[in-house]
């Protein structure tokens, strides 16, 4: 199934446009993250926790190595470098009815000294002592 906003987000990821992201996600966008317990609720928090990981996870090391899709939304796993340590992941997108925004984003990563690494950085990027 053609899922526009699959592709949006590879455009999003390409151009680092926060314009991009903000329209890509559905006013009730929830967002899961490897590292917080409770979900995520609404575009800005959504919004936040996106634009904060694209920051500490989208470097140049960053790659989708797989996809895999289905009706309503789409499994991309990534790898990236950071500090020496190799990440793996895996984005959770579940899109709205129609395919045209994200309605659900879940982050699951592995090996936990990268969950551990990625819970400083993000934790410094959300509370403004990341580097922009």
């Amino acid at each position: 199934m053609h899922l526009p906003a699959i592709a949006r987000w590879h455009s999003y990821m390409k151009q680092r446009d926060p314009a991009l992201l903000w329209d890509l996600l559905a006013p009730e966008a929830v967002f899961e993250s490897p590292v917080v317990h409770t979900p995520q609720r609404g575009r800005e928090m959504a919004f936040k926790y996106l634009a904060g990981a694209e920051k500490v996870l989208g470097g140049p090391g960053f790659s989708y190595v797989g996809e895999w899709r289905n009706d309503t939304g789409a499994v991309l796993e990534f790898t990236t470098g950071i500090e020496g340590i190799a990440i793996n992941g895996v984005d959770i997108i579940t899109c709205t009815p129609g395919g045209a925004h994200i309605a659900h984003f879940k982050v699951m990563i592995r090996p936990l000294k990268a969950i551990n690494l990625l819970h400083r950085l993000m934790a410094a990027q959300l509370t403004g002592g990341g580097a922009g």
